[in-house]
C-alpha cells in the first residue's frame, strides 16, 4: 500500500482539527479514578454501552476505598451488560485495592506503575495517560488500526507497529490530540463494514482503493 506522504499528513490531521475542533474521550467519567475504571471496563465493548452501566455505579463509587468496600459481587450487578463482566469485574476491584495500599488513593502517573495495575495493558495505560495527564500518547484500538492501515498513514501488522508508526509520522502540533481524532473519525466516517467516504473530509488523502462512491 502507498504511504500518505508528509505533506499529506499534515493535510490530513488540519482537516480532521477543523471539522473537530476539540476532541474529547466519549466515557463519561468524574475523576481519574473513574476514568480508569472505564476505560478498564470499555475492552471489547462500546462507550456507550460502558456509560450505561457506569453512570449508576460512579454515582456511588468515586474512588478506590470505595470500590473495594463496594466488593466484587455488587460490582458485577452494575456491569454484567458487559461483555467479560466477571472478568472485569475481579480486576476493576483488585487495581482498586492495589491503588489503595500503594498509591495512598490516587492513580499513577506514569506508564509503568499504571501497566501494574490488573486489567491494565499498553493501550489503557495510553488512554488515561493522554485524557487524564495530557501526554501526547497514541492507544491503538480496532478504529485507529484500521484507519492507520486502510488510509496509508501507519500501516502495520500490530497495534504496537501501529502505534510507533503514528508517533514517527504524526507532526509534534497534532499528537495530542490525534488519538481521538483518529478513533472518532472511525467510528462515524471510516467504518470496518462501509466507509463513508463520500462525506470524509480526508478521501482525496486516503489511499484505500475500494472507496464507497455512495452512501
Amino acid at each position: 500500500m502507498a504511504l500518505m506522504t508528509p505533506a499529506e499528513i499534515q493535510l490530513f490531521f488540519t482537516r480532521l482539527r477543523q471539522s473537530m475542533p476539540e476532541p474529547e474521550t466519549e466515557l463519561e467519567y468524574d475523576t481519574v479514578y473513574q476514568l480508569l475504571v472505564a476505560v478498564v471496563l470499555s475492552a471489547q465493548a462500546t462507550d456507550a454501552g460502558v456509560n450505561r452501566a457506569t453512570k449508576p455505579l460512579f454515582e456511588t463509587v468515586k474512588t478506590p476505598a470505595e470500590m473495594v468496600a463496594l466488593g466484587e459481587r455488587k460490582l458485577i450487578g452494575y456491569i454484567k451488560s458487559i461483555g467479560l463482566y466477571r472478568t472485569k469485574a475481579k480486576n476493576v476491584i483488585a487495581l482498586s485495592r492495589l491503588l489503595v495500599e500503594k498509591h495512598g488513593g490516587e492513580v499513577p502517573g506514569s506508564h509503568e506503575a499504571l501497566q501494574e495495575l490488573p486489567g491494565v495493558g499498553r493501550k489503557t495505560a495510553n488512554v488515561v495517560m493522554n485524557v487524564a495527564f495530557g501526554e501526547a500518547t497514541i492507544a491503538v484500538d480496532t478504529h485507529i488500526f484500521r484507519v492507520g492501515n486502510r488510509t496509508g498513514l501507519a500501516p502495520g501488522k500490530t497495534p504496537l507497529e501501529v502505534e510507533l508508526k503514528l508517533l514517527k509520522r504524526v507532526p509534534a502540533e497534532f499528537r495530542l490530540h490525534a488519538h481521538h481524532w483518529l478513533i472518532l473519525h472511525g467510528r462515524y466516517t471510516c467504518k470496518a463494514r462501509k466507509p463513508e467516504c463520500p462525506r470524509c473530509v480526508v478521501n482525496d488523502l486516503c489511499k484505500f482503493r475500494a472507496k464507497t462512491v455512495a452512501l
